[in-house]
């Protein structure tokens, strides 16, 4: 069946209307074509900025056809759904607060944005369908192959920033992006074609792992949001000290651009209350972070975003921020990790707590019955 390539006049405005019904704050269409910016991602993973992201590469032929990822594509609707809520929780200076780990803030909430996001753009299929039985849609929010910053750029949302992500001047960068390919001709909105970083460099200069090689470019490697995420095995010892107290993502790139301090991208108490920040996760408790076993992690965490990690990444995260704390508290809960039944967990609590001044009899002991080899190596260097 050919799909109806000719939609009734109102139907822009009518899925605009409804996209702000559902909370999207910009909106924006473009033709699906191969961007510009195909050209920067092959140079990006041939830099070998994607660690070990592997689908990026295993996937080029879809990010520069964006029919492979709907057959007969010929309109992309970018949408943006804000999540700035609340302020950071600033501590009230007790001295005897026990060490805590920052979330980054998308993830506040009790909700991955997946399940947020998806069903939202399920009502705007339905209303597509409605009007055009025969044109097909399809939803994507950052999990098909598809460059989403670029379309969004195209479509009018922004420009992308000195840090990679996509400013909106009204906006900031606190929002997540969604597309919706159709296979309708639908009009195209104005492209965004200035941007507005000027000489600001300070995205660039606050990165405390200097995970960007040039302005616009990320190495992966080095980003504490990788590493604290999508990165599997140990963090590199050299890049620990610069992670601090960062225990899942990072904003730091994002709370120092000027965009995101304007009146109109501000906190804002109207974002939908499953984004609002959860009762102790803003920020986190180390110490009792690093109590929980698999099934008090798996029912705390098994519906948000932090379980993308795991409890052995974000164990070995905290144990991490811990030693990077000085809190000299936790060094027996450190300790006791050492017999931890995931590798990944003794190696970094391992390195914590020779950071707090562990006795190095108890890295010795442990070192004598260690088998596996990362955690030895861990051992071994600690103990040299």
């Amino acid at each position: 069946m050919t799909p109806d390539r000719s939609p009734p006049s109102d139907l822009v405005q009518r899925l605009a209307t409804r996209a702000a019904e559902l909370g999207f704050d910009l909106f924006g269409i473009t033709p699906a074509v191969t961007v510009e910016g195909y050209h920067r991602l092959v140079e990006w993973i041939d830099a070998g900025y994607a660690a070990e992201m592997d689908y990026f590469a295993d996937r080029l032929p879809a990010y520069r056809d964006p029919g492979l990822v709907l057959a007969g594509v010929r309109s992309v609707i970018v949408l943006s759904y804000p999540y700035h809520t609340l302020p950071r929780f600033v501590r009230d200076g007790n001295a005897n607060q026990r060490a805590e780990g920052k979330i980054a803030r998308y993830a506040w909430g009790d909700v991955d944005y997946h399940d947020l996001i998806h069903p939202l753009l399920t009502d705007l299929k339905s209303l597509i369908r409605s009007a055009c039985p025969d044109a097909e849609a399809r939803g994507v929010v950052d999990t098909a192959p598809l460059m989403e910053r670029e379309f969004a750029n195209l479509a009018g949302l922004g420009w992308a920033g000195k840090n990679s992500l996509l400013l909106n001047k009204r906006r900031g960068s606190y929002f997540f992006l969604a597309c919706l390919l159709t296979t309708l001709d639908l009009p195209p909105s104005a492209p965004h074609e200035t941007a507005h970083c000027g000489t600001c460099t300070r995205c660039l200069d606050a990165c405390p792992t200097d995970a960007f090689p040039a302005p616009g470019v990320v190495d992966s490697r080095r980003c504490i949001s990788y590493l604290t995420i999508e990165h599997r095995g140990p963090i590199a010892a050299e890049l620990r000290p610069g992670i601090g107290d960062w225990l899942f993502g990072c904003d730091i790139c994002q709370e120092v651009c000027p965009w995101n301090r304007r009146t109109d991208s501000g906190p804002s108490r109207e974002a939908n209350e499953r984004l609002q920040p959860r009762p102790g996760q803003n920020p986190i408790d180390l110490a009792e972070l690093l109590t929980l076993n698999d099934d008090a992690f798996r029912a705390r965490f098994r519906r948000t975003p932090l379980w993308r990690a795991r409890r052995r990444g974000l164990l070995r995260n905290a144990a991490i921020c811990l030693g990077n704390s000085g809190d000299r508290s936790a060094l027996g809960l450190l300790v006791s990790l050492l017999a931890d039944r995931e590798p990944l967990i003794r190696g970094a609590a391992a390195w914590a707590a020779s950071r707090l001044g562990c006795d190095t009899t108890l890295l010795r002991d442990r070192l004598a019955i260690e088998t596996d080899p990362d955690v030895r190596a861990e051992l071994e260097s600690l103990l040299s």
